[in-house]
């Protein structure tokens, strides 16, 4: 495995994470609430499709 790449995809990651704190906190904060008020099981079938949605893209961008 190349180890920039690797580090490149989290340092980008990151920076993406970052962004809406930055830009809007007060909104951040309130998602993050209503985020913390939903059940574990809707959280993790969010989390799950995510994941599934990255893998598919990272898989589409590997195979070109």
């Amino acid at each position: 495995m190349r180890w920039q790449l690797l580090l490149t995809g989290l340092a980008l990651m990151m920076v993406f994470e970052g962004m809406a704190p930055f830009a809007a906190p007060r909104a951040w904060r309130r998602a993050i609430a209503r985020i913390a008020s939903m059940p574990d099981n809707v959280i993790r079938t969010v989390g799950g499709i995510v994941m599934a949605v990255g893998a598919m893209l990272l898989l589409m961008i590997t195979n070109v």
